[in-house]
């Protein structure tokens, strides 16, 4: 399961009460403090795509703070807590009070303060009161209610309409096993692979309609916002190449006018399932509306090669 999308509740830890207590001998008071409640930091980790963990588990709590001992011992501090997301994770409040993305620049991200810890009796000492019976109790920490949103999941994106090979062809570019069947929405979450350290993903196939919910597409149309490269696949065995091409772009456009400025690349998908001259007529017809169209195979090394610089140049 892919989620993209969370809402949990984080609090910092209780800080630690004040000690009452005193010095044999009715020497004076000596309680001491408590240790401040722990804080929640939102931190990136490069090895997550996702928000899975935050799926069954949707309350996060930071250690409290110890209470203070006697002889103006304080209270231990509670340990921070450190909560991973994927980087370029948006993190806001339903009330709208703020939003902020988490990147390497500003992560770990403080996100609620753990409460101080309550004085003990000793810091309420004084000429006229030398035996106050009475210490703070500890500060409540923080607590927000937070929506996670996963915004960028790759570097690269194969989009397309279904049945186009994007899922054969990530498994081709990358480590990715992930399962291709002949059937309309195999995929319906994003598949992810890497090749020399560049994320590529399947992005679920788009239809028309899309941008305004219909079918699968529109879950995942903002993780494509962020992706340096579009590689658009539109498979050989199509019989109007132009249509299909337009009915992806219109369908980015009208989610996100800024997707249509993201470079493309056109892919000519399962070309070994035509004869080289009927390879050659279709890429004549692409010409004709975008500028760069490659055919591709996955049983063609050189092709595969030439698809794989093209991604190693945009993501320099």
């Amino acid at each position: 399961m892919f989620s993209d999308e969370a809402v949990i509740t984080v609090s910092g830890g209780h800080g630690g009460a004040g000690r009452v207590a005193f010095f044999p001998k009715r020497q004076g008071p000596c309680g001491g403090d408590g240790g401040r409640g722990g804080d929640v930091y939102i931190v990136i980790d490069a090895n997550l795509s996702n928000l899975n963990r935050y799926v069954q588990q949707k309350e996060f709590h930071a250690p409290d703070g110890a209470p203070g001992g006697a002889f103006n011992r304080k209270g231990h501090a509670g340990t921070d807590l450190f909560l991973p997301v994927p980087a370029y994770t948006t993190i806001s409040e339903p009330q709208g009070r703020f939003a902020v993305e988490i990147t390497a620049a500003n992560s770990p991200f403080l996100i609620c303060r753990g409460g101080a810890g309550g004085y003990g009796n000793d810091a309420f000492k004084s000429a006229t009161n030398q035996t106050p019976r009475y210490a703070q109790p500890g500060r409540s920490g923080q607590i927000r209610t937070l929506k996670l949103v996963v915004k960028l999941i790759a570097d690269c994106g194969l989009i397309g309409l279904p049945n186009a090979g994007k899922t054969s062809l990530l498994n081709a570019l990358t480590n990715a096993s992930a399962r291709v069947a002949a059937y309309p929405f195999t995929t319906v979450e994003p598949n992810l692979g890497v090749m020399d350290k560049t994320i590529i993903a399947d992005i679920p196939g788009l239809i028309e309609g899309a941008s305004r919910g219909k079918g699968l597409g529109i879950k995942f149309l903002k993780h494509i916002e962020k992706v340096k490269l579009l590689l658009h696949c539109l498979s050989a065995e199509s019989s109007d190449l132009k249509q299909d091409y337009q009915t992806i772009n219109e369908e980015l456009g009208s989610y996100s006018p800024a997707l249509l400025e993201k470079p493309q690349v056109v892919l000519l998908t399962k070309a070994d399932l035509l004869t080289p001259d009927l390879v050659a007529k279709k890429l004549r017809q692409l010409k004709r509306f975008v500028p760069r169209a490659y055919p591709v195979s996955i049983h063609d090394w050189d092709a595969l090669e030439k698809i794989k610089t093209l991604i190693r140049q945009a993501s320099v």
